[in-house]
């Protein structure tokens, strides 16, 4: 049976990040119930083929906001539906409020095995910058609490703040690694359009600077054995997130909730991004689909090179892409049949990637 993973979009939060471009939405109330077994419905609408389930993903908005009783009857309809591989990974997304960490052990026992936790920043200014609700003590106490209950946790920062200061950044990077255990995801912080930093034209640090901050972040997270493994994860051997491996390279996944994507079998998928429309669409047809769609082998191929250059490792790249250019200027380089980009294509990656994009077109 091919794998499949499996992503869950809970589309609330408590209030709406400035940063935060994701399909988020802050409502007064949620019916649970309705959520429920709606959540339910779409997974059976796609039960149409063997397949094994490798991984489940919670994300959103906020899944630690949702009642573990849903987290756990959507498990067991995953289940139900596919079956579970022996060492499926069940990931939760969690901010860490005492409202969300004080239900970590509900949600364990709904057989979630691996959490992942909003932190952002343990300093306070900057989770005041940032929008967050929760404080430094809150994020520590929710990552004692995911070391007691979970068999794998791992946590997120955002770090080139506007005026942030490079060494403060490399010290408290170093006092966060020692909350870390195998796994740490580390973004710089980036102004999409639609966001209130995008809004208020929130400046970021100058390319140098932010490559500074980038080299720095590589070179402290190797020194701790958390190398990356993707362009903003880190994780010890094997370690690595199963879920997020799937659309890196490019495997099958199934996007369940308001606003997901899925890839199977070649096509494309879209759920309504609004949670009542998604809702109501369930209800109507048993799925809340806006686009299915089959992909060109060219879509496919671009697709690949998007997500695939994002790993350490790389992708195999078809012979009509030349690269030879950008291995010899020193931003890609070709290991075991595999092209990646080296420490200085990482800096431009998203250049880098483009350029690519345009010679993969016949």
């Amino acid at each position: 049976m091919q794998p499949l993973a499996i992503y869950i979009h809970y589309p609330f939060c408590k209030s709406k990040c400035p940063y935060c471009d994701f399909n988020s939405h802050v409502r007064d109330g949620v019916d649970d119930d309705a959520w429920r077994e709606a959540y339910l419905t779409e997974l059976e609408y796609f039960r149409n083929e063997n397949r094994n389930i490798t991984s489940i993903f919670f994300g959103g908005g906020t899944p630690s906001l949702m009642p573990p009783r849903t987290a756990a009857a959507i498990i067991e309809k995953i289940d139900e539906l596919w079956g579970l591989d022996a060492d499926c990974e069940i990931t939760l997304e969690a901010n860490p409020t005492s409202v969300e960490y004080n239900k970590f052990k509900d949600f364990r026992a709904a057989s979630i095995n691996r959490v992942s936790i909003g932190v952002q920043s343990f300093a306070e200014d900057e989770l005041k910058f940032l929008g967050r609700e929760h404080s430094a003590t809150q994020a520590k106490t929710a990552i004692e609490y995911a070391q007691k209950i979970f068999d794998r946790y791992s946590f997120d920062l955002i770090y080139a703040l506007p005026d942030q200061d490079l060494n403060i950044w490399k010290r408290n990077l170093q006092e966060a690694l020692k909350l870390a255990d195998k796994h740490i995801s580390l973004y710089q912080l980036t102004i999409e359009p639609g966001t209130n930093f995008f809004h208020n034209k929130v400046p970021t640090p100058p390319e140098d600077l932010a490559a500074d901050f980038y080299e720095a972040t590589q070179e402290i997270c190797e020194a701790h054995n958390l190398p990356a493994y993707e362009v903003s994860n880190h994780a010890a051997k094997g370690e690595e997130s199963r879920h997020n491996m799937a659309y890196w390279r490019y495997q099958d996944y199934l996007g369940i909730g308001p606003g997901a994507h899925g890839r199977i079998g070649g096509f494309a998928s879209m759920m309504a991004k609004s949670p009542e429309k998604w809702l109501e669409k369930v209800s109507q047809n048993s799925n809340g689909l806006e686009i299915w769609e089959k992909l060109s082998e060219q879509e496919k191929l671009e697709e690949r090179i998007m997500m695939g250059l994002r790993l350490k490792d790389g992708i195999e790249l078809p012979p009509q892409i030349d690269c030879s250019e950008f291995i010899e200027d020193g931003f890609l380089e070709l290991i075991d049949n595999k092209t990646r980009p080296t420490k200085k294509g990482f800096l431009v990656l998203n250049s880098l990637i483009a350029k690519l994009l345009e010679r993969s077109i016949p």
